[in-house]
């Protein structure tokens, strides 16, 4: 194994990612002390190292300190199974934080794209944590010369706070039950999906600007095409981006079949 008993310091700094100053530092704190030890007394970790170092490195990048990660690996009577599942808790909790963040960040693009007119305060209020103000510029220069774009300044700038958690309780209804259709299995050219695409685009049309099929299409590209968009109805459910630009070129098609 290694080249001898166990892997050296070198090594194993080189496979685990890790530098050999932080491994000697684990060792100084008792956090990874080496089973092993070469005949000249030079450190070597053995199977039960590395998994200890897997686990270490596993709740650092979940971001806890040294001293707690010391806690949760030498806590007395926990089993190799308890950390699993400790961990399996923990990348749960995580990809769910990331969707949170990926759902703020497309609502912010959304908000500055339709032109909000909040206080900071109401913003961070309706909107979390995430300012659709960063997003003006980019906004302003792919879109501000539509007739979309002003029609939805227009409207959105009377628009109080009230309004806008209406829009959003309504939008989130509809994500919640899009999500379902297509983890069901729901095609995107069947009844369910093409309803619901319909009533994505009169959603845009009442509250932003009118949205005929074939700016809805339009729309429906962009959110495959513009990765951040796809990220924001991908965390929706695996393949949500997709699926809806599908049922949106249906629901057009079903309006306006060709001649």
């Amino acid at each position: 194994m290694g080249g001898g008993r166990g892997y050296s310091v070198g090594q194993v700094a080189g496979f685990a990612g890790v530098t050999v100053r932080t491994l000697h530092h684990y060792d100084e704190i008792g956090l990874l002390v080496p089973g092993e030890r070469s005949a000249a007394g030079h450190r070597r970790y053995g199977e039960r190292d590395l998994d200890r170092l897997q686990r270490i490195l596993f709740y650092r990048e979940l971001g806890f300190p040294l001293h707690e990660v010391h806690a949760l690996l030498d806590a007395p009577g926990t089993d190799p199974r308890e950390h699993l599942r400790r961990r399996h808790d923990l990348l749960v909790a995580r990809i769910e934080k990331l969707r949170g963040m990926a759902d703020a960040v497309a609502r912010a693009m959304e908000a500055r794209t339709m032109g909000i007119e909040l206080t900071p305060e109401e913003r961070f209020e309706v909107f979390g944590d995430q300012d659709p103000e960063r997003h003006r510029e980019e906004t302003e220069r792919r879109w501000g010369g539509t007739g979309q774009y002003a029609e939805s300044q227009r409207r959105t700038g009377a628009y109080g706070k009230e309004d806008w958690r209406r829009l959003r309780a309504e939008s989130d209804d509809w994500n919640a039950r899009y999500a379902a259709l297509v983890a069901a299995g729901a095609s995107p050219g069947g009844e369910r999906a093409m309803d619901l695409a319909e009533e994505h685009r009169r959603h845009i049309s009442r509250w932003f600007y009118a949205c005929p099929h074939a700016t809805h299409v339009c729309l429906g590209d962009m959110y495959v095409a513009d990765a951040r968009f796809t990220a924001f109805y991908d965390a929706l459910g695996e393949g949500v981006a997709g699926h809806l630009r599908a049922a949106i070129h249906a629901n057009a098609a079903r309006a306006e079949p060709p001649a």
